[in-house]
């Protein structure tokens, strides 16, 4: 695939003005009304818009330019055809061409749609496939969304002469609004389908298959392009899948980096050893085992490099920073007691004084 600035021919630098001024310029130059039955063209006019929309979102033009397409994974596809570029853009366009995409109607789109979906720590980390149920209206499959009886189709509205829209004078004006007699729809139906009784969709509620890659966080959104609301003799809209991921004490999480509070005792803090910490592998039930050094402090880390979240759409992960909390027990044995107090002579420490009971006895 060819590079997103490349094809609209722009800089990296360039602002959303000169974007949306060099794709009206292409959408012009391969437009279908320009360049019938040109396939090449046709595929250039979707290339372009393509590029366009993603650039125009400052999210998407924003993971692009980190990751290239691997980050653009999971965000829904572009535009599939010339229909859905009308609907989505036709308002650039102006009047040139005096149809598709500038002064003639524009295809009815189906709502947008929102689900949310709950995701346990190492489902986001690793990734995983879940079902969503949805509930939406689809095209009528009686009539394919025409909302017209079997073996008859919607006939040109007379009064709009198929634009959805009439304009009159008002004044000194000129008002454009939409056509009372079709509704906007730019059709009108003589005998309507028994099924959908003429609206085109029927409700219907379905499992939806979501696809959730690795390293997704929480609030992160998924789109799933043409999975939403159908409309009537127009294009689909779009599905938003809201990720909400369950914490795990273990972690705490920092971006595509992890950070361990891992828990010693002072002896071991201060003569080193090896240590068995948690890790992400194994689905987040691995283990290893890593060096303490002597003389370790209160709050020092090691860092595991690559050992963190996989970084979406790229490869390599974030970083598993283990910091160590040294424990002071609050009550120690006679015996450790003494121990420590001996130490405590041959450092020179001036420490609290035992305690002995009227006779001399120790307590």
């Amino acid at each position: 695939m060819r590079d997103l600035y490349e094809v609209l021919g722009v800089e990296k630098t360039a602002s959303q003005a000169d974007l949306k001024k060099a794709y009206r310029k292409l959408a012009q130059e391969f437009h279908p009304d320009k360049n019938p039955d040109d396939k090449v063209a046709e595929e250039k006019f979707k290339e372009c818009a393509n590029a366009y929309q993603i650039l125009s979102d400052d999210d998407q033009r924003a993971a692009y330019d980190r990751y290239g397409f691997d980050g653009l994974r999971g965000r829904g596809a572009g535009p599939q055809n010339v229909d859905d570029i009308f609907s989505a853009f036709g308002d650039l366009f102006g009047d040139f061409f005096g149809g598709r995409g500038g002064g003639g109607r524009r295809q009815p789109r189906g709502a947008d749609l929102r689900v949310d979906l709950e995701l346990t720590f190492p489902e986001a980390v690793w990734g995983v496939t879940k079902d969503v149920k949805v509930s939406r209206d689809v095209a009528c499959a009686a009539c394919t969304g025409t909302g017209a009886a079997a073996g008859t189709k919607p006939d040109v509205c007379k009064t709009c002469q198929g634009k959805g829209q009439v304009v009159h004078s008002q004044g000194f004006f000129m008002v454009q609004s939409t056509c009372p007699q079709c509704r906007g729809a730019g059709k009108q139906i003589k005998e309507a389908c028994t099924d959908c009784r003429g609206r085109g969709v029927q409700p219907e509620t379905s499992t939806l298959s979501v696809t959730v890659p690795a390293g997704v966080d929480d609030g992160q959104t998924l789109r799933l392009a043409g999975k939403g609301e159908a409309a009537a003799g127009g294009t689909t809209g779009h599905l938003y899948v809201v990720l909400h991921v369950q914490g795990d004490e273990r972690f705490k999480r920092d971006g595509e980096d992890i950070l361990s509070e891992v828990p010693i005792s002072f002896v071991k803090a201060a003569l080193g050893g090896e240590v068995e910490i948690y890790t992400l592998e194994d689905k987040v039930t691995g283990s290893t085992t890593v060096e303490l050094k002597p003389g370790t402090q209160p709050g020092d880390v090691i860092v595991r490099r690559g050992a963190g979240i996989p970084r979406i759409g790229h490869n390599g992960r974030g970083d598993h920073v283990i910091q160590w909390k040294v424990e002071i027990p609050k009550k120690l044995s006679q015996k450790q007691q003494d121990l420590l107090r001996e130490l405590a002579t041959d450092l020179g420490e001036d420490v609290k004084a035992e305690k002995r009971g009227l006779f001399g006895r120790k307590k």
